[in-house]
């Protein structure tokens, strides 16, 4: 009798043994990589949704402390658009070293530099987490799903 919501299983290369859970406008659960398993095993609570499977592949680049991440988002066999992952590795507080990230991006991005993260707004002067990174890669993928969502037309 409940509504159902979402929950998004990720993975991250950057962390091969965790595996993030993330719920639909809520928390991120971070587990080791058996957490899949459990899934599958929870089936008759969870519906999964493979036809929505969407990644980012791609290649990772150092320049000085700086980590680039230049990837290819895909949706099954097609491909949906380009993601990129910028990290300034010395600092830990995001908003600590925001206007360098800006700064770095432009260099490369010009105007398709993006703006602060939701995020960070949430984050103030806390420290950074690979959950925060998954939130982003969430918000992406979402962005990029429904930029797909076009109707078809019937054809006579």
């Amino acid at each position: 009798g409940q509504t159902g919501k979402l929950m998004y299983v990720m993975h991250n290369s950057e962390y091969p043994l965790s595996c993030f859970a993330l719920f639909e406008n809520g928390p991120c659960l971070l587990a080791d990589t058996n957490f899949d398993v459990l899934m599958v095993k929870l089936k008759g609570f969870f519906q999964n949704a493979k036809a929505n499977k969407i990644e980012s592949r791609g290649t990772r680049y150092q320049y000085c402390d700086f980590l680039v991440k230049v990837g290819t988002v895909t949706m099954g066999p097609n491909v949906r658009g380009i993601s990129v992952e910028v990290e300034y590795c010395p600092c830990v507080i995001a908003n600590d070293c925001w206007n360098l990230l800006m700064e770095f991006m432009q260099s490369f991005m010009g105007s398709h530099t993006p703006g602060i993260p939701s995020v960070f707004s949430t984050k103030h002067d806390s420290i950074y987490s690979p959950a925060d990174t998954m939130i982003q890669y969430m918000e992406l993928f979402n962005k990029i799903r429904k930029q797909q969502q076009v109707p078809v037309a019937g054809i006579r």
